[in-house]
C-alpha cells in the first residue's frame, strides 16, 4: 500500500508478523488514535517499552519502519475512504508475507475505526488553514500611516510566519494602532481561554 519497495516493505511485513495479535493491535491503536485526533502524536518510545515487556527485540529503525508503515497504510486507507476488506486487499497484493492473523488484526480495527480516521481527514481538509509559526512585533512611531490620524503617534508593527497546509512558510505583516493593538491581544487571549478548554 505505501510506497516501498518490494524487500524492504517485505522486510517490514515479516518484523510485523513476528508481533502477537495483541501487540499488533495495541501498536495500530496508538496510530489509529493519532489519526482521529485523539492524541498530539504516535509515541514511539511508548510503543517501545511495550515491545520490550512483551519480549520483541526490535532496534530502533524496524520499530520506526513499522510505525511509519502502519501509519502511512491507515492515513492512505483513510484518504481514499477504503474498506477493511480494501486495506486487507491491498496489503496483500503490496507482500505476499502477510500472515492471516495479522491481517484480521487491521481488518478488524479498521471495520471498527476507519470512518473516524476517514471523517477527522476530512474535516482537516475542509479546515486546512495555516498554522501561527512565529510572530514578532515592535513598538514604533508613526511618521506617516494611512491608519494613524496624526503623525507621531505610537504603532505596533506585526510579522507573522505562517505555515500553509502544503509545510510552505510565508510571512504577513502589518500595523495598527495602540487601541486597535489592546483589542487583538484581547481576542487572542480569549481565543487561547477557549482553546484550553477544548
Amino acid at each position: 500500500m505505501p510506497g516501498l519497495d518490494a524487500s524492504h516493505g517485505d522486510h517490514i511485513v515479516g518484523n510485523i508478523a513476528a508481533l502477537s495479535h495483541d501487540l499488533l493491535a495495541d501498536t495500530c491503536q496508538h496510530i489509529l488514535n493519532y489519526l482521529q485526533g485523539h492524541v498530539r502524536g504516535v509515541d514511539s518510545s511508548e510503543i517501545s517499552d511495550s515491545f520490550q515487556r512483551a519480549g520483541v527485540s526490535l532496534d530502533h529503525e524496524a520499530l520506526q519502519n513499522i510505525i511509519r508503515f502502519l501509519l502511512l497504510t491507515f492515513r492512505s486507507a483513510g484518504k481514499s475512504n477504503l474498506s477493511a476488506e480494501d486495506v486487507v486487499l491491498r496489503l496483500q497484493e503490496g507482500s505476499s508475507k502477510w500472515p492471516k492473523a495479522s491481517l484480521q488484526v487491521v481488518q478488524r480495527l479498521w471495520s471498527e475505526q476507519g470512518s473516524l480516521v476517514h471523517a477527522r481527514q476530512e474535516t482537516q481538509a475542509m479546515l486546512s488553514i495555516g498554522q501561527l509559526v512565529d510572530m514578532q512585533w515592535k513598538l514604533g512611531m508613526a511618521v506617516s500611516s494611512d491608519t494613524c490620524r496624526s503623525l507621531n503617534s505610537p504603532f505596533v508593527s506585526l510579522l507573522l510566519k505562517i505555515a500553509d497546509p502544503s509545510g510552505q512558510i510565508y510571512q504577513r505583516s502589518f500595523e495598527m494602532t495602540i487601541p486597535q493593538f489592546t483589542n487583538f491581544h484581547k481576542q487572542f487571549k480569549e481565543m487561547a481561554a477557549v482553546l484550553e478548554t477544548v
